[in-house]
């Protein structure tokens, strides 16, 4: 058994999962065991649909049974969603009546659990919001907006997916509600955090397409661990309203992690935009694409186009890279060059971008103030809306530092104290040099590994299995994030291990649309992404 095997907690299944499995499955149709949901796209779900090869039963009932069939080694899930198969059934009758509700009907979709379901329990992978685990059920009254977005769009959210306790790891998603989720590539290796219960469920073909969240890597870092194309999107793109935060005020985003570029720009033009449920995403008015993300894909778009490559300009973590990281990358520079496009070494190279970004300035108040924010808005059916009302159910103590001052008024606005105040103009004026290397180079983008070195071990030291760093070689993460820019992972090849080697696509603000079409055009020549073989759950 390996080092992974013998640690996983697996509480999720215990205390959840395997119930809630056996509710929603039932008896599986013949009609639905025919069908093959391994790879399967959007644009396959609409030609089912359209051909009558399948019902949205049918296909729930498909993916379900493989959830069943492999879910008890992988551990994707925290919980699954009860109504499932009776919003498929009422898809059904919709198609039938006047055709497809929106560009995602009948789509099987995961999120992340720390995004809201109104009915279903939210734990931000933490037990203390866990009944089952001895915590207290944290129940929103209603959806999350990118969730109403989902559903409008016709999507089927077959489950809500693990994550580190309050997505606080980039490198290992283990939970205190769920235990440990696996990598379908190799269960030895790490699936990457946060958002590595969703990679895990998408990579596995346990749905079509998934949700991540992101705060310093948690979208990008799994996408890498899993061969998978991660959307981390510009600062205020799509809204936060309904998702527990880390740096909800700053830094937070929600975006698509899919196995396709296509599939993540029809999730993308879902989810972005406007929304009086976040005033931070009326930013993006006149910064979306006027047909939208997929009309934008276009397979020449890197003819004479120019990018940056990685080096010590940028940071020193994870450089000079690994060999074997370094052998990948070249060829995928010279993958590039063959498509049309020039590239500019080290562009930050004495910029002073570095040792300006090392100045950081912090926020103490922010994850206080972010957190009273999200609980208000859990709703009058909540169970509660506040630590306090927690602390009083539960009959125990907060201690995970998001409530502030424990005698005093609530945290302040970060935005009106002068520590926001530094923070944000330390933000303003490395956002201007990292806009003016792009600029004095004339870059389209930057073209990164999106790690330094192969997928870390599960288990760093088997002597000590307790040690586990939070250390996934990231080299856009957590800069991009503070700059509030867009990133794109795109797969390339594989190691030796199994694992994915996979490439970084940065651009400016609001450039979205144009590193989705840099990154179909990739995937259109080099088809980098192969499914991974996976291994049943043992029998009880």
């Amino acid at each position: 058994m390996s080092v992974a095997s013998r640690l996983r907690v697996g509480v999720g299944l215990a205390f959840g999962v395997a119930h809630s499995l056996g509710a929603v499955v039932g008896a599986v149709p013949l009609a639905a065991q025919d069908i093959d949901v391994v790879e399967m796209t959007v644009d396959d779900v609409r030609r089912g649909y359209a051909s009558g090869a399948f019902t949205a039963v049918e296909l729930t009932h498909a993916f379900l049974d493989r959830i069943r069939t492999y879910e008890g080694h992988y551990n994707a899930f925290i919980s699954m969603n009860p109504d499932a198969l009776a919003i498929a059934e009422q898809l059904d009758v919709a198609y039938a009546g006047s055709g497809p509700v929106g560009p995602l009907h009948g789509v099987p979709v995961v999120i992340k659990d720390n995004i809201d379901y109104g009915g279903l329990v939210t734990t931000a992978g933490w037990e203390g919001f866990s009944t089952a685990a001895g915590g207290v059920d944290m129940v929103p009254s209603d959806d999350a907006a990118v969730v109403s977005r989902l559903r409008a769009a016709g999507a089927i959210v077959l489950g809500k997916t693990n994550l580190p306790d309050f997505a606080g790891h980039g490198t290992r998603t283990t939970s205190s509600v769920a235990g440990m989720t696996l990598n379908p590539y190799n269960v030895d290796k790490v699936p990457g955090g946060s958002s590595g219960g969703t990679a895990t469920a998408v990579n596995a073909s346990f749905a079509v397409l998934g949700l991540g969240t992101e705060t310093g890597g948690s979208i990008q870092n799994p996408s890498s661990a899993q061969g998978l194309v991660g959307v981390k999107p510009t600062y205020g793109l799509v809204p936060l309203e309904g998702v527990v935060p880390l740096s909800g005020t700053y830094v937070d985003v929600v975006g698509p992690i899919a196995r396709t570029v296509r599939d993540a720009a029809t999730a993308l033009d879902v989810l972005a935009g406007p929304t009086e449920e976040d005033l931070a995403t009326f930013a993006a008015v006149g910064n979306l694409p006027e047909e939208g993300y997929v009309a934008a894909l276009d397979a020449g778009a890197l003819s004479g186009k120019r990018f940056g490559l990685v080096g010590t300009g940028w940071r020193d973590d994870f450089l000079p890279l690994d060999s074997a990281t370094e052998e990948h990358y070249r060829r995928a520079v010279e993958t590039l060059k063959g498509l049309g496009a020039e590239v500019v070494e080290d562009p930050f190279a004495g910029s002073g971008f570095k040792e300006a970004y090392g100045e950081r300035q912090g926020v103490s108040t922010q994850g206080a103030y972010d957190m009273l924010l999200y609980m208000r808005g859990l709703g009058p059916d909540a169970p509660f809306d506040s630590i306090e009302e927690w602390e009083a159910l539960s009959g125990r103590e907060y201690s995970r530092g998001r409530r502030g001052d424990e005698e005093g008024p609530p945290p302040a606005r970060p935005s009106a104290t002068e520590a926001g105040d530094a923070y944000q103009a330390w933000r303003y004026r490395v956002r201007m040099l990292f806009r003016s290397v792009l600029d004095e180079n004339e870059l389209d983008g930057l073209f990164f590994p999106q790690a330094g070195e192969p997928n870390r071990p599960v288990v760093e030291d088997p002597e000590r299995p307790e040690y586990t760093p939070n250390n996934w070689a990231e080299l856009p993460s957590n800069i991009i994030n503070d700059l509030g820019v867009p990133t794109v992972t795109i797969p390339y090849d594989y190691y030796d291990d199994g694992t994915p080697f996979v490439l970084a696509l940065i651009g400016d603000m609001w450039s979205e649309a144009e590193l989705l079409s840099y990154a179909y055009a990739l995937e259109h020549v080099t088809q980098g992404r192969r499914p991974p073989m996976l291994v049943a759950a043992p029998a009880n």
